[in-house]
């Protein structure tokens, strides 16, 4: 199982996807815990990406249309709260 912790901010560090079929076990703030599937995490990753991606007017692929600048692809941390489990 692998264990993340969540800091002050409610983000977990999350840079990619898990195995779909793994327990993992967010440690929240509080000290409280709770068990994530592997695919209901990546489901609340896709969707903080998904939210990122609109508020920096890029598209569904992470590709500016406006002027060429310089934009983050990626996210690292993921915000997550109790009940998000299930």
């Amino acid at each position: 199982m692998i264990s993340l912790q969540q800091d002050p901010q409610g983000f977990i560090r999350m840079n990619r996807h898990f195995p779909a079929g793994i327990s993992i076990a967010v440690i929240f703030a509080d000290g409280t815990q709770e068990v994530f599937t592997g695919k209901r995490l990546n489901e609340i990753y896709d969707e903080a990406l998904a939210a990122y991606r609109a508020g920096n007017h890029l598209d569904a692929k992470g590709f500016s249309r406006g002027p060429k600048k310089k934009v983050q692809q990626r996210i690292e941390f993921v915000p997550v709260s109790p009940g998000m489990a299930g």
